[in-house]
């Protein structure tokens, strides 16, 4: 376990069967708790013997030259916290998606009663979710009591359980229009770095709103900070930007109608227990069956 152990963790990698040692010639198994690429590069160069390799976060877009390096190889197998961390991301969306709509960021800063009154609510909207993983899954279900219409937006068109309609990627343009939220929630890779720029917000309602609980490469931030300005979106949910942190100074911090979450919809606190119980699982599939929970397809990047 590297860089430093942790308590939780090492008793996850006990209950799973395993036992926490230095590394060693030895070594079966890693967990990585940094994003530091050309670290873990050194580290799996320097004990071949490694067959498994824990990633900390559900974004692994920061290991791409770690996977390229390793290309299909069967060897290490790669797993990560996507699916982990989707119960407190989907929860901070929703929270985002109903403080934009009722323009809490606005009034939440205002310094004299608001008049007239504003705000739409969230019941029997239609949402379009960007992604199908374990994030919109939960999505899915917490916005059942809404009654909301709900459209998924994917790689292939595969029907995600759930959603009134899912529909490829290639359809987004199609689906915008109609929208009263966008929920990000897809993997950062090359295809869906900037999938939402000034085209993009150009379809969309005046009316609707867009949160960001993915990566910040998804949107172009210059493009939304014009959208903001132009009064064309009622406003915006980010948890993440690009870069982070977000520098002091830069536009969006002051734009209209956004709130910025500062990459907290799962704090350390909430997302321990939940890694401990992806590693306990992934060092049972290590000792045993090979069953590994949260693989990453290192040619995808995801």
């Amino acid at each position: 376990m590297l860089p430093a152990s942790t308590p939780s963790f090492e008793r996850a990698i006990a209950a799973g069967g395993g036992t926490y040692a230095p590394l060693s010639a030895e070594t079966r198994g890693l967990v990585w708790l940094t994003l530091d690429g050309p670290a873990l590069a050194q580290v799996l160069h320097d004990h071949p013997g490694i067959e498994w390799v824990q990633l900390p976060m559900a974004g692994v877009e920061r290991f791409a030259e770690n996977f390229a390096a390793h290309g299909d190889a069967d060897l290490p197998v790669w797993t990560s916290a996507k699916g982990v961390f989707a119960e407190p991301v989907a929860e901070h969306a929703v929270a985002l998606t109903l403080a934009v709509l009722r323009g809490l960021p606005e009034k939440s800063r205002s310094a004299s009663w608001a008049e007239p009154k504003t705000g739409v609510s969230l019941y029997g909207r239609r949402v379009v979710i960007v992604g199908a993983g374990g994030i919109a899954v939960e999505l899915l279900r917490l916005l059942a009591p809404w009654e909301v219409d709900t459209t998924i937006v994917r790689r292939g068109d595969d029907p995600l359980p759930g959603a009134d309609r899912t529909v490829p990627v290639a359809r987004l343009d199609e689906v915008l229009p109609e929208a009263d939220v966008v929920i990000l929630a897809a993997a950062a890779t090359a295809e869906t770095k900037g999938l939402i720029g000034a085209e993009q917000l150009a379809l969309l309602k005046p009316s609707a709103a867009l949160v960001n609980i993915a990566r910040g490469s998804l949107v172009d931030q210059e493009a939304l900070v014009a959208a903001l300005e132009a009064g064309h979106l009622v406003g915006a949910g980010l948890d993440v930007t690009s870069p982070e942190p977000l520098p002091d100074g830069h536009p969006l911090w002051t734009a209209p109608r956004v709130v910025i979450t500062s990459h907290s919809a799962d704090t350390p606190e909430m997302t321990e227990p939940l890694l401990a119980e992806r590693i306990r699982r992934n060092v049972e599939a290590l000792m045993g069956d090979g069953g590994f929970v949260g693989r990453v397809d290192p040619v995808a990047g995801y």
